[in-house]
C-alpha cells in the first residue's frame, strides 16, 4: 500500500516569519508537490509568555505573499485537525496517559529556578538518564502515575 507524503511546516505565533522558517516551508511545499502530497501548517501556540497578536495572520498572509500553498491548516481545515497545537492538548493527553501507564515516561516537578541552578552548578548540564534521579519528578519520588490527576496540561498529586 502506498503511503501519501504529508509534511507540515509548524512555527509559533511569537513575531514575524523569518527567513529560515521560509527556508523550511519552502522545502516542505516543494517536496510535497514534488510527490503529489500534502502541505500541512500547524501553528505552535503553546508558548502564552511569547504570543505576539496578529503574528499568526502575518505568518498566513507571508506564505499566501510567497505562493506557498497551504493544503490543510487553522484557516483551511482538514482530516486531521485541530491545527493550532493548543487545541491538541486532549489528544495529547490521552497519550500522555498511556506512556505514564506504561512506565515509559515521567513527571518533572522542577521549577525553572532549581534548573537554572543546577545550570549554575554543573557546567552543560543536562536532564537525562544521568541526572534524573537527583531532580525532582515521579521516579526519584517514587510514585506511580495512578496517583496523579490530570488538569488541563498539568499533573497534580491525588488528594
Amino acid at each position: 500500500m502506498e503511503r501519501k507524503v504529508r509534511v507540515r511546516f509548524a512555527p509559533s505565533p511569537t513575531g514575524p516569519l523569518h527567513i529560515g522558517g521560509v527556508r523550511t516551508a519552502l522545502y516542505n511545499y516543494l517536496f510535497a508537490r514534488q510527490h503529489g502530497g500534502t502541505m500541512i501548517l500547524r501553528i505552535e501556540d503553546t508558548d502564552s509568555n511569547r504570543f505576539v497578536p496578529g503574528a499568526e495572520a502575518y505568518i498566513n498572509e507571508a506564505l499566501q505573499w510567497l505562493g506557498i500553498g497551504i493544503d490543510e491548516g487553522v484557516a483551511e481545515g482538514g482530516a486531521f485537525g485541530p491545527y493550532k497545537q493548543s487545541e491538541r492538548r486532549d489528544i495529547y493527553r490521552q497519550y500522555v496517559k498511556q506512556l505514564l501507564d506504561a512506565g515509559k515516561a515521567y513527571i518533572a516537578f522542577d521549577t525553572p529556578e532549581e534548573l537554572e541552578a543546577k545550570r549554575q552548578e554543573i557546567k552543560n548540564f543536562q536532564y537525562d538518564a544521568s541526572t534524573r534521579m537527583t531532580m525532582r519528578n515521579s521516579l526519584s519520588r517514587g510514585t506511580r502515575f495512578d496517583s496523579w490527576r490530570c488538569d488541563h496540561q498539568f499533573f497534580y498529586p491525588r488528594r
